[in-house]
């Protein structure tokens, strides 16, 4: 049992390393990319105790290069979930009734063993296996996902502090226990750091977890696993499996001991799941908690007072970096007609200086897309607006996945603000541009807000106050993160928590105190010291 009242430790960002020429940082980074490259995993799931290894092996690759095999999975069939979950429940006792303070521990080391002994392998895997650049696999797996343990630290911390007031006679005590349960967190190819934080936060609160990541990002969530092990996490707690999507769903929708999910992926997916936790809601012992960061439309809108260099800089790195595929890259923008010439000519300059390829050559800005399939999506989306009149192919549009799934970083001209590209999220490198009449502003703010079913993120340029006090008020609804003059990508884990509301989800603000209150049910106790023993109130007295 606890003993006293325990500060944790006051966390700071983690440092991002430059990975600059003459580096030993860099040097680091590339040897273990030979080591990772050279090797060839053998990668199970972790179920209690057990390593567990199948008969069906599917191989892990790398989208730059899809015929090199960076290992292999072992896929699980439905007795790996039934054992998942029977092994969390099994763990959950011993697990919640931890003091708070021994579970904090285990994920402080986990951030100081991620942000040295295993670093690199962190990096490495995003960068071979999801086909991040160094630097985006810094910021990511690394720097993200050692802020999301410190900071869910100490904002656990601020959660258990918070306690009611007492009156005379009685003591006010307030419990915030785990979820009466098990969580289930379906997590994202395009984010190591989110992949280990939907997990780790609930587990974090107390909670037992199942674990599903993308098939495109269990090669690092193999690493993030090894790192949570040797940090103390007791066997069952979090439970990592690598099954086929919808059977999973069937099973973990279907227990009643299902009290939550944490996910991040599509809003169809997340549709899907909501309706078929609606449809057993009289199967389970408790209302689960539904908590979803799901898809973007992403936007930049410039005012005629913006600068355009800054505009153009925006508008490159929120759409291209990670390929745009990321759920708050930039996908339509709005550009006054008196800035077009002049942004146009700085975004022409930037891309015919960008290179693309493989992760491994650290002067590639743009690597390849995830996988085939989303390959062709993106390629589709290409092929169409080549074809219409009602656009034109402004920069890029080509595409080759004969060794890597590679798109150029594209930008479409569009005559209408609702062309299928201003409307869809394609996610990918692909950003359309309407030009509009400078005068009309606000009309075209509007433009913006009722455009997308989606809210995530968004980003407005200007230099004028009154062009930003409006942009603010009339899209206060369009957004969950609203970027000033800035890109609408690179959320800070306790600077801006990150989630967005409309068909991009729950809004629950992954990286600050919000959303790990969703895995807390809290339990109110008053203790009285002397009890009374008339039922008489004084009222009642002639």
């Amino acid at each position: 049992m606890s003993t006293g009242f325990f500060n944790v430790p006051k966390p700071q960002n983690e440092p991002i390393n430059s990975y600059a020429p003459n580096t030993p940082q860099r040097e680091a980074l590339k040897a273990k990319l030979a080591e990772m490259r050279n090797s060839v995993a053998d990668v199970p799931m972790y179920i209690g105790s057990k390593e567990v290894r199948t008969n069906k092996k599917l191989p892990l690759t790398c989208p730059h290069d899809h015929q090199h095999i960076l290992g292999y999975y072992h896929e699980g069939d439905e007795s790996h979930v039934h054992q998942a979950i029977a092994t969390s429940l099994a763990a959950r006792e011993q697990w919640a009734n931890l003091p708070w303070e021994n579970r904090v521990a285990i994920f402080l080391k986990a951030a100081d063993l991620s942000a040295t002994k295993y670093r690199m392998e962190l990096n490495a895997s995003t960068m071979l296996g999801q086909s991040k650049n160094a630097y985006q696999a810094e910021i990511d797996s690394a720097c993200e996902w050692i802020d999301f343990l410190r900071f869910n630290a100490h904002f656990a911390s601020q959660i258990y502090a918070q306690q009611p007031e007492s009156s005379d006679g009685v003591w006010n005590r307030l419990e915030h226990r785990p979820l009466e349960g098990f969580v289930f967190a379906v997590t994202p190819f395009n984010f190591t750091a989110i992949a280990g934080n939907l997990p780790a936060s609930a587990a974090l609160m107390g909670n037992v977890v199942v674990w599903k990541p993308s098939p495109q990002q269990i090669y690092s969530a193999n690493v993030l696993m090894k790192v949570l092990k040797e940090a103390g996490l007791p066997d069952g707690v979090i439970n990592l499996i690598y099954t086929d999507g919808p059977m999973t769903g069937d099973i973990v929708f279907k227990h009643p001991q299902f009290a939550g999910v944490h996910f991040t992926g599509s809003t169809k997916v997340f549709q899907h799941i909501w309706k078929t936790i609606g449809e057993n809601i009289h199967l389970y012992k408790t209302y689960p908690r539904i908590v979803g960061e799901t898809g973007g439309k992403d936007f930049i809108i410039a005012h005629k007072s913006a600068d355009p260099k800054a505009l153009a800089v925006g508008l490159v790195r929120g759409a291209f970096e990670y390929q745009g595929q990321k759920c708050s890259a930039a996908s339509r923008a709005y550009i006054p007609s008196n800035l077009w010439k002049e942004t146009s000519e700085y975004v022409t300059q930037f891309l015919n200086e960008i290179k693309m390829g493989g992760t491994e050559d650290f002067s590639n800005f743009v690597n390849a897309v995830i996988d085939e399939k989303a390959f062709d999506k993106i390629a589709n989306y290409i092929q169409q607006a080549k074809a219409s009149d009602k656009v034109e192919i402004f920069a890029g549009g080509n595409f080759d996945k004969s060794k890597g799934y590679f798109i150029e970083p594209t930008i479409i001209l569009t005559q209408d603000p609702r062309y299928t590209t201003m409307c869809e999220e394609i996610f990918g490198p692909v950003l359309t541009i309407y030009v509009y009449d400078e005068d009309k502003y606000e009309e075209t703010l509007e433009l913006v807000d009722s455009t997308s079913e989606y809210a995530l993120t968004g980003a407005v340029f200007s230099q004028d106050r009154y062009a930003l006090e409006i942009a603010n008020k009339k899209l206060v609804n369009a957004a969950g993160n609203f970027y000033i003059n800035d890109k609408p990508t690179g959320a800070v884990v306790g600077q801006q928590p990150f989630g967005g509301a409309r068909a991009s989800g729950t809004n629950d603000k992954a990286g600050s105190m919000l959303n790990l209150l969703r895995w807390v049910s809290p339990r109110t106790i008053k203790e009285t010291f002397v009890s009374p023993v008339d039922y008489k109130y004084p009222f009642l007295s002639e």
